[in-house]
């Protein structure tokens, strides 16, 4: 089923996927948004990082344990088919291909752009202060450049793009844990640790605490992107299920410890108001005024790592489907380059579909809006998607594996389809009619996965 991919990849190079995927820039701006959500609640802050990354834990235990059962080419496709069907596991691969892996690759290369020419700017140069990194010509064609490099070492040299993204997680990590070890004893000793934990509006804020596990449950998001790697993964029935498990407590610890140590740098009034900003100020108090530009060397290494790990995965989507005689042109896009051993064909198609996904997003999200009531956020809406394609999967784990223990086969799977349960509904008070808007694109890009399975037999 696998057509000759080759094992190249280690337990090291999937938990850095799993790890690498998830922290990108918002570790570094994610406690603005914690806070504010919480009027500055500290405690309520970091218990809603850790109920964020339980919802995580929970799934990727429960798929830890489809991959040790289940092994063929995707694994999100794989443990669709085995527990669902063919058909459900052909709709959910057709859906990860032509949404999931396109909306959030094309983010991520647009928030590299974003950050490599914030950090320009920070330089002083000449000529450069009045450039607009959000939305002008020079971020759109920066944007442009990372995505297609990320396609060029991906495609060209798939041992490269392993390496890439071991470094870059080791890279990023460093620093946020120095920050949060430096941070917390800056901060027990000078009390603005204390300061931060007993100081905010209001104490009892229940729906703060709603909105900010919203916020931290998106920032936990993407872990899944590295069960693509499943066909390519050196023993890949015991290390994938290892490497999400270790990735998701490595990322737990990194957002729960940085997060206090942030709040020994600064007052969380400062990094409420600040956004951007307010991370500088962290850094410089911590790193002296180097920390400033330090924080945008990181986030643009952190960036650049995730929109690696995005395309790792982007570049096999529909190549999962050819693999199994499915999707447009399988006999073309089942294809494997001899040379670099991976399927470029596939690879071309997905970064294809991530250029039309950036003028999607540039239109809807960093303009006036160009498409009405179709502007809906392309770097969220996927991720509740996903999780709502979930529950058939854990249903059916439970029904049809009789031979697991209550824990894997009933509490685990359980826990799971609750924390689904709770995306969606988070999604909708979040979104409001910008749900229905991506629904409709939604049903229009599963119709047209359904019209090309008229001309063949799903097998």
């Amino acid at each position: 089923m696998n057509q000759g991919f080759e094992r190249r990849y280690g337990l090291l190079t999937a938990i850095c996927m799993v790890v690498g995927i998830v922290i990108g820039s918002g570790v570094f701006f994610k406690a603005q948004t914690i806070l504010q959500a919480t009027n500055g609640n500290m405690p309520l802050g970091i218990l809603a990082w850790i109920i964020g990354g339980v919802i995580m834990l929970v799934c990727s235990l429960a798929f830890a344990t489809m991959a040790t059962k289940y092994e063929k080419v995707n694994g999100i496709v794989d443990y669709a088919e085995a527990t669902v069907g063919h058909k459900y596991a052909y709709f959910i691969g057709w859906f990860m291909t032509t949404i999931y892996y396109p909306t959030l690759t094309s983010v991520l290369a647009w928030l590299s752009a974003r950050y490599t020419l914030v950090f320009i700017q920070s330089c002083n140069p000449v000529g450069l202060k009045d450039l607009d990194p959000v939305t002008g010509p020079e971020c759109m064609v920066l944007t442009l450049f990372f995505l297609c490099a990320a396609y060029f070492v991906n495609a060209i040299s798939p041992r490269l793009a392993g390496k890439f993204q071991v470094s870059t997680t080791v890279i990023k990590l460093i620093p946020i844990f120095l920050m949060a070890i430096v941070g917390t004893i800056i901060g027990l000793h000078s009390g603005m640790t204390k300061y931060n934990f007993t100081h905010y509006v209001n104490k009892s804020s229940s729906g703060g605490l709603f909105a900010a596990i919203i916020a931290a449950s998106f920032a936990y998001e993407g872990w899944i992107i590295a069960t693509s790697i499943n066909a390519e993964l050196k023993n890949a029935k015991k290390n994938l299920p290892l490497a999400l498990v270790a990735g998701t407590f490595v990322i737990m610890a990194v957002y729960v410890l940085y997060y206090i140590g942030i709040a020994g740098t600064v007052k969380n009034e400062v990094m409420m108001a600040g956004g951007e900003e307010g991370a500088k100020l962290a850094f410089e108090k911590v790193f002296s005024s180097a920390g400033g530009t330090l924080l945008f060397v990181l986030v643009v290494i952190s960036c650049l790592g995730t929109l690696n790990g995005l395309m790792m995965g982007c570049s096999r989507g529909i190549y999962s489907l050819a693999a199994r005689g499915n999707g447009p042109k399988p006999e073309i896009f089942s294809q494997i380059d001899p040379t670099t051993n991976m399927p470029v064909n596939s690879a071309i198609f997905s970064v294809l579909l991530c250029a039309i996904w950036l003028f999607y997003f540039y239109g809807a999200n960093l303009t006036d809006g160009w498409f009405g009531f179709f502007d809906f956020d392309s770097s969220e809406l996927p991720i509740v998607t996903v999780y709502a394609l979930y529950i058939p999967i854990f249903i059916n784990f439970i029904r049809k594996e009789k031979d697991l223990s209550v824990f894997k086969r009933f509490i685990m799977p359980c826990i799971s389809l609750a924390s689904c349960v709770f995306m969606i509904i988070a999604a909708c008070i979040s979104h409001k009619t910008a749900v229905i808007a991506f629904l409709i694109v939604f049903a229009v890009v599963m119709a047209i996965g359904a019209l090309l399975t008229l001309r063949r037999k799903i097998s």
